[in-house]
Parts: C-alpha cells; structure tokens; sequence
C-alpha cells in the first residue's frame, strides 16, 4: 500500500539520490564516490519538458552498441516492466508520462516526457491531476500518441493476466490493494478505470479519492507508456511492443538476442531526454560475468563498443583496477539497492529465531564473497543510505564477522532448521552458500533451494511458498521512507500470488497503523519518522536481516561513450550512448 506525499515534497524528494554507502575507499576500490550528496528538482518551467535534449558534446551518430547481458530482459511489455534492465532499456523505446532529466552525476530533475509538464495539482490537494500530451508525439508507424493511448496502457495493466509491472497507480486508482476488484480490462476493454478521464485527445486526468503528491513520480515509471488498443497482443506484447521512443524492436530472438534500430517516426524536437546517436543497440544474452568481463578487456571487433550489463566479475577486479589502459573504461557508481536475507515471517514466527539470523551473519566476509567494497558496502538498517531522513544504527550488534555464540544463546541449544531459497544465477549461488556456512556455523541447519532465475520473483512472491528464507533486494521508485517501509511490510498489501509485500509476509496491525501515521504527517516530519520507524520494525519485529548495498562497477568498449550509471536505480544508462 502506498500512501502520500505533500507537495512540498515534489522539490526535495530525489535530494538524497546517488549517496547510498558511506563506506570508505579502500585498496580494492579504485575509487567510487560513495559519499556523493545529489541535488535535485520537479521542474516547474515548461521549457525543461521541451525538447531537443542538448546535444552530448563529441557526439556522433553511426554504429551498434552491444549491450552484454547474462540472462533474458524478463518483461518488454511496458505494462509489466519493473527490472533495472527493463527500466532502462524501455527508455529506448517506451516513452512514459514524465522522466528524469540525468547527468550521473547525481543532478537530476523530473520532467514531463510525453506530457507538456510533470503534471497540474488542479485543485492543490494532490487529489486531482491533469497531463496535457506534446504536439508531435508518434508511434513508430507514424501515427499520433493520444491521451486514450496512453489511458489504454494505463487501463490494461488492471489485467492481472499481465503481472510484473508496479501497482502505484492502479491502487491509488482503485483505493484499494485489490485493484483488479474495480475494474476488470478483460471484460471492459474500452473502458476507463475508476478516477482515469480523458477530456479530449490531449489531456488525460487522474482523480483520487486520497491525496497522491507524488504522482509524478509514479507516472515516470513505464506503466504510463502509451499503447495502441488495436495492436495489443496481450500476452504476446510482451515479445514486440509498438515504439514511442527513438529506438523501436526490430528483431526478438527468443532469449538470445534483441535489436533495436531506430525509429525513424521519433521527433527529437519533443523530447528533453534522449537521443539517437547509434544506428542500433543490440542486447547479447547468454555470456556469464567472466566471458563479459574478459571480451571487454580483449577489445576486439564488435566488442569495441560494447557495454557490460553485469558487471566485473570479481575474479578479475585487481586486473581491471591495475591495468591503466581499462581506467577511462570504467563505469562506477554508488546504487539504491539494497540487498537482505529475507525472512518468511509466516514460517520462522519466533522473534528470537529471526533476532539469531541477525547475529549470525558475517558482512565483512559477504563483502569480500561478492568481491569487495568495488562491488558492495554492509548496511544493518531496512533504507538504505540514500534515503531522505536516514538514520545509522545496529539493532543486532555482531561486529564485522557476526557473532554465532549469541545466535546459539537465543535458540537455546536447539538446532533450528530452515530452507533458504535463491536465483540459480552464480552471484546468489556464492552469496547463498556463504550465508549457508554463517548460519550453520551460529546453530542452524540450512538447506539449499535453488530457483530459475527469470521466475525467482514471482516463486517468492506467492504466500504459500515452501522456503523459510531467500536472499531479496529492493530498489526503491524514489528515495523516501514511503517507497520503502510500507511497499515492503504493510501486511495490508500481501495476496495470495503477486503480493508486493516484499516476500516477509510480516503481518503487525500496530505496525501498519504506524504506516498510516508516518503519512499523514506534514511532509518535514515524514524524514525523521520513517528512520525511527526503520529501527522500531527492526527490534520489535527482524521481519529480515539487511545485508549490503550495492555499487555498480562494470566496463565498456574503446568505442562507445556517453554510457552512465543513472542516479535513480544504478545502472548503465543509454540516452545519451554514442559510438566514435
């Protein structure tokens, strides 16, 4: 369930993005900022949502980037988007509402993208929103992008047939977790959900029954992509979306490869983000992180210009950070994820069981298995440092190492056993089997489950599942305790399959009364209180035990430039990607 913000909170709300550890540099980090404070804005100018986007300078246009990519973009269809991978790679050919103006560097602004605006609080109390669509927008076959198109993509992602993508809008739509209960897309195709209008072909208005100030976050998300009613496949869009950006798909291998060239119905003049500098992009799935990471040394032919999706696998991290030649090359930069070893609270229902996970757990050693501060920084809290309001403390202090004897004394002598599930990937098999040797070492008796990857989510996320723990990671749409602490433990949001309550299954009535609470204080209380509330749901509750935060550090080609780490998830970003 996710409540709101005030307005005040519009300006300020992306402050905090971009300083997510506050780890120190050390040997084997050739230098991250990790301590890096962003700055930030809703841009109240129209101008800001106008395009052309300025020009990268020593840009060219020409060639194919190839972008390397362990496993498969799980989801195409903007509707269902909401990996990492799939928010930026939609970004090439799904335009949203709104989107954030970037330069990596932590300085961001929210503008509108295929709205003249961010968006009009018509009345001023957050309950009503209005969006004007830009002149000139098109979909690939040239034909005008309406605001019925873009209600239509809004309007099918009701369909629970079409699962993976955020609910934000279709809870606040529906005022209720059970959305599909309000409107049911399959039998009312042509119809609206409750509190979505569109006036006429250029504006589209949201009204609510409760105050939602951060819609414009929300409508940033690929949710709000348009859609052309006629060319919806369902199902099957999945494999072939219809364009609204610069690049449209072209060719859909099955898991092995996606091109996308450009679009030639895009106009630049309407768009304040992107550009079309390649000829095409070209994601390459299949290579593991030591066959991404030894081509993009090797440099050769096609790799040339070449982005690693996945990052330095860590084997070879002291031979990137020594060779001199790869330092222009690399890509590295703080990230909002944060990773845990979520505990089913439905399962593991003793405090004192869930307290011993917590000091049995040896970060000092997780860090090294995933290759260092180069690739994570341990956290004990439930936000990460990037948070609006945050807060440092230890509920559990176990030192560096973990501490097994006070993890026995809690379980009073009794070996407890559990099951810890994770994605089948080589990262989680190294961290599982570490958080394996910690808990057995502190009394427990674990076994390993294995999940395919690509289905690792939606096998968590459904209440019955057999495991006890699993290794979980959250990356907050925006940086407030808003986006974190209810979406993950109001036990109000848990359903049967597809709960978005992040797979603890914690369910504490005083806890989500607090939720409630927290959010409807004025907007300058709200930092504070969910840092204090951060710390209570820890000691009265360890609903899961926080473990790292990720930094991203990976490499590209001689050849391709204008790649960054977007300040809003922490990962490479392509809008102003070009090839020389």
């Amino acid at each position: 369930m996710r409540r709101p913000l005030t307005a005040v909170v519009l300006l300020t709300l992306v402050a905090g993005l971009g300083a997510c550890t506050n780890n120190k540099k050390t040997d084997d980090d050739p230098g991250v900022d990790s301590n890096r404070q962003a700055t930030g804005a809703i841009a109240t100018d129209p101008k800001d949502s106008q395009g052309p986007a300025a020009e990268v300078p020593g840009a060219a246009k020409g060639g194919t980037v190839t972008v390397l990519r362990q496993t498969k973009i799980s989801h195409l269809d903007p509707q269902r988007v909401y990996s990492f991978v799939g928010l930026n790679a939609s970004q090439l050919y799904a335009r949203r509402l709104t989107t954030y103006k970037d330069d990596g560097q932590g300085h961001v602004t929210l503008v509108g993208d295929l709205a003249t605006t961010p968006g009009t609080d018509v009345n001023k109390d957050c309950k009503v929103w209005r969006y004007t669509v830009k002149d000139g927008v098109k979909f690939e076959d040239g034909s005008a992008i309406t605001a019925k198109d873009i209600a239509y993509g809004i309007a099918r992602s009701f369909d629970l047939s079409l699962t993976g993508g955020p609910t934000y809008i279709q809870e606040w739509l529906a005022d209720s977790p059970q959305f599909d209960t309000k409107f049911d897309f399959k039998t009312n195709k042509t119809g609206l959900p409750p509190g979505l209008s569109v006036p006429d072909d250029k504006t589209l208005q949201f009204t609510f029954a409760k105050p939602h100030c951060d819609l414009p976050f929300a409508a940033s998300l690929p949710a709000t992509a348009p859609v052309p009613a006629a060319k919806d496949t369902g199902t099957q869009y999945d494999t072939k979306p219809v364009s609204s950006g610069p690049y449209k798909i072209t060719k859909n291998e099955a898991g092995t490869q996606l091109t996308m060239e450009r679009n030639t119905a895009w106009d630049p003049a309407t768009d304040p983000v992107r550009h079309q500098y390649p000829d095409s992009f070209v994601w390459s799935f299949g290579p593991d992180l030591v066959t991404q990471t030894n081509r993009i040394i090797a440099d050769g032919g096609a790799d040339q210009t070449a982005v690693s999706w996945n990052g330095v696998d860590p084997s070879l991290v002291t031979r990137v950070i020594g060779d001199a030649a790869l330092k222009d090359r690399i890509l590295q930069a703080p990230t909002p994820q944060h990773f845990t070893l979520t505990i089913n609270n439905q399962r593991v229902t003793d405090l004192k069981v869930r307290q011993a996970l917590n000091y049995a757990i040896d970060r000092d050693g997780l860090v090294k298995t995933l290759g260092g501060a180069t690739f994570a920084a341990p956290v004990t809290t439930l936000m990460p440092p990037a948070t609006i309001g945050w807060k440092s403390y230890d509920a559990y202090p176990a030192g560096k190492s973990g501490d097994p004897a006070k993890a026995k004394e809690l379980l009073g002598g009794t070996a407890k056993e559990l099951v810890l599930a994770f994605a089948d990937d080589s990262t989680n098999q190294a961290l599982s089997t570490h958080l394996q040797g910690n808990l057995e070492k502190a009394g427990f008796k674990i076994t390993l489950k294995a999940i395919p990857a690509d289905s690792f989510l939606d096998e968590t996320k459904k209440k019955d599942n057999p495991w006890d723990l699993y290794i979980g990671s959250w990356g907050a749409d925006w940086p407030s305790g808003a986006a974190i602490l209810p979406v993950l433990y109001d036990g109000r949001a848990i359903k049967a399959d597809g709960s978005n309550n992040g797979a603890s299954y914690l369910n504490a009535p005083a806890l989500n009364a607090e939720f409630d609470r927290v959010l409807a204080l004025p907007v300058e209380q709200q930092g504070a209180e969910w840092a204090k509330l951060d710390e209570k749901i820890m000691r009265e509750y360890a609903p899961v035990v926080p473990l790292y935060v990720q930094v991203m550090f990976t490499l590209h080609g001689s050849k391709v430039h204008g790649v960054f780490i977007d300040s809003i998830f922490g990962s490479p970003q392509f809008v102003n990607t070009y090839v020389k």
